[in-house]
């Protein structure tokens, strides 16, 4: 992890100016990091559509940004208990979706401070828990989770007609 990035980098909430870039980064990051991890997925237009509709995504929750030097170089978003896109299958639990980080600076420990900050305003919001998926073989992703305090909970996978995502949960109670 490099300290640096993590140190410097700027958390704060998404602006609708940066629906464009956050987009980009979503799809670049799907489509070449997490792409070399697991070869065989192919991102449909379908799929890069959805990653790049961020409006969408702060409308129905919170999107926060990792800001470095000016430059957007992370993003995660958090939908509260019932929101229109969550896929969170507990009560009072928040669903974090679509955390990614740029090329640039991928691997050097930006995921944390966003993960965080998710962990913050979730509790801001008073729910008891932040569930997620990971797509079934995606170890190193579902291992950050992990080491975050995020436990396997197979009760919630969802099994989509492209897709199996395991399900975890971060208790914050």
């Amino acid at each position: 992890m490099s300290t640096d990035v993590v140190t410097r980098a700027l958390i704060r909430e998404a602006r609708p100016e940066d629906d464009k870039v956050v987009g980009d980064l979503l799809v670049e990051a799907y489509t070449t990091q997490y792409a070399k991890k697991l070869p065989e997925i192919v991102y449909s237009e379908q799929r890069k559509a959805f990653l790049r509709d961020v409006a969408s995504r702060r409308k129905a929750g919170t999107v926060l940004v990792a800001e470095l030097d000016g430059e957007v170089v992370g993003t995660v978003a958090l939908y509260p208990p019932g929101a229109p896109g969550s896929e969170a299958w507990l009560p009072d639990t928040a669903d974090l979706r679509a955390l990614a980080t740029s090329v640039r600076v991928h691997g050097q420990g930006l995921a944390q401070p966003l993960l965080a900050q998710t962990e913050v305003l979730a509790r801001r919001w008073g729910v008891k828990a932040i569930s997620l998926h990971v797509r079934r073989g995606a170890v190193g992703v579902a291992r950050m989770y992990q080491r975050r305090g995020y436990q396997r909970v197979p009760a919630g996978d969802l099994e989509k007609p492209d897709v199996f995502l395991e399900a975890y949960v971060l208790p914050l109670e």
